[in-house]
């Protein structure tokens, strides 16, 4: 499995329920690396999506407590040991955890690859990503040039497990 975010200097994701960055060019690569693949996220990150609905183009894996949540579109799964399971028909270089905080502190460590943009600002977040600089067992392996765009600076860094 891989994961994906864009996050603040100190790890930031989110506040209020939704993104604190969006950058138009990132937005376009999210959708260019995920298009095509199975996206996992948690419910609050399914009702943050663009009008409620699932991602285009992709297989929208929800995982709440409350199975019997009815999201048309998306597959709704109460556990890990679920996941793991209904997994099994898919490639794991094809699946991608894009969110939230909690699904990426649970499955962070069954990741391969994290797809990061480092976004050089520090705006209030109440939702953060585990820090990968110093998560155990994960290095930064590459990292772009710096980007200027919607008038912030990032860095697109791939982390390998």
């Amino acid at each position: 499995m891989n994961l994906i975010v864009a996050v603040s200097e100190n790890w930031g994701i989110g506040r209020g329920n939704r993104l604190i960055f969006s950058i138009r060019e990132d937005l376009k690569r999210f959708r260019e690396i995920t298009m095509g693949k199975v996206v996992v996220m948690g419910h609050n990150t399914f009702k943050s999506l663009p009008n409620g609905r699932p991602l285009a183009g992709r297989v929208n894996i929800v995982l709440s407590r409350n199975e019997s949540l009815c999201l048309p579109g998306a597959v709704v799964l109460g556990s890990i040991d679920a996941l793991t399971e209904h997994l099994r028909d898919f490639r794991p270089q094809d699946v991608f955890i894009i969110g939230g905080a909690q699904v990426y502190g649970r499955l962070m460590d069954r990741c391969s690859r994290a797809y990061v943009t480092k976004v050089h600002a520090a705006p209030p977040a109440d939702v953060f990503m585990p820090d990968m600089d110093t998560a155990p067992g994960w290095r930064l392996a590459e990292q772009s040039q710096t980007f200027n765009a919607d008038g912030l600076e990032y860095t697109y860094c791939l982390y390998k497990r």
